[in-house]
């Protein structure tokens, strides 16, 4: 076997030998800020898609919070009495439709002749609010009179506001959910 030398200059050895120190650190200190620019992206964007799921998960516990009331107290005979936080109806069929909100608990439950069902209608609500109006209109507004009696009430408003904690911090569903409901049958 025969081993040559192929060349002979320092020079050319030591330009093919590598990084220098300062080019290794300027690489590394690139590297960082890019890897560090993504981490900080990936947590955002971890961040945005579970608030965004947050806030489809509870819109939904709302819709059919919302959906079911109004069906139920279009169909109600009348109202027997209500509160900020509670109203009872003399439903279709000459029972009692209570609903009640409990904020210690934050949720908001149905209850059916005396039977409360077995999960609430809302759940995390920071908030609710019913208010009561007769059917007239107020002159020049688009809003009806404001009664403190049962026997007048005509018109329900619902007002209500759920939040729930993700990653350590509390995410608002909607600023305010409200509707008034006109109760057909008085």
């Amino acid at each position: 076997m025969v081993f040559r030398i192929t060349s002979t200059k320092t020079a050319s050895r030591r330009k093919k030998a590598g990084l220098t120190l300062v080019e290794f650190l300027v690489a590394l200190g690139i590297g960082g800020l890019v890897l560090a620019s993504l981490a900080g992206l990936m947590f955002y964007t971890g961040r945005s898609f579970a608030a965004l799921a947050n806030y489809v998960d509870l819109d939904a516990y709302s819709r059919n919070a919302l959906d079911t009331m109004s069906r139920e107290i279009r169909q109600t005979r009348r109202l027997t009495a209500g509160t900020s936080t509670r109203l009872q109806f003399e439903d279709f069929d000459g029972g009692t439709l209570v609903y009640e909100y409990n904020a210690g608990t934050r949720t908001l439950n149905r209850i059916k002749d005396s039977v409360n069902d077995s999960q609430p209608l809302l759940r995390e609500c920071n908030f609710l609010q019913f208010s009561m109006f007769q059917r007239n209109p107020i002159n020049g507004q688009y809003n009806q009179y404001a009664t403190a009696n049962a026997a007048e009430c005509k018109l329900v408003q619902l007002r209500w506001i759920c939040s729930r904690d993700l990653i350590q911090s509390r995410r608002n569903t909607e600023s305010v959910q409200s509707a008034k409901i006109v109760i057909r049958k008085q």
